[in-house]
């Protein structure tokens, strides 16, 4: 078992492919926060119509 668990947690053991991933380079906020803010304002523009008039 002392065998099987060097590998398990040998570095790279859980990338089969050998890809890198860059995931600190993806800047996310400026996406989400755009779609979340779109999203919101939709939803928020009818309701106000329907209490207004």
């Amino acid at each position: 078992t002392l065998i099987y668990l060097t590998f398990l947690h040998e570095s790279g053991s859980n990338n089969p492919l050998g890809v890198v991933p860059n995931c600190d380079e993806i800047p996310f906020h400026p996406y989400f926060s755009l779609k979340d803010i779109l999203g919101f304002m939709l939803t928020l523009l009818p309701l106000i119509t329907l209490a207004l008039f």
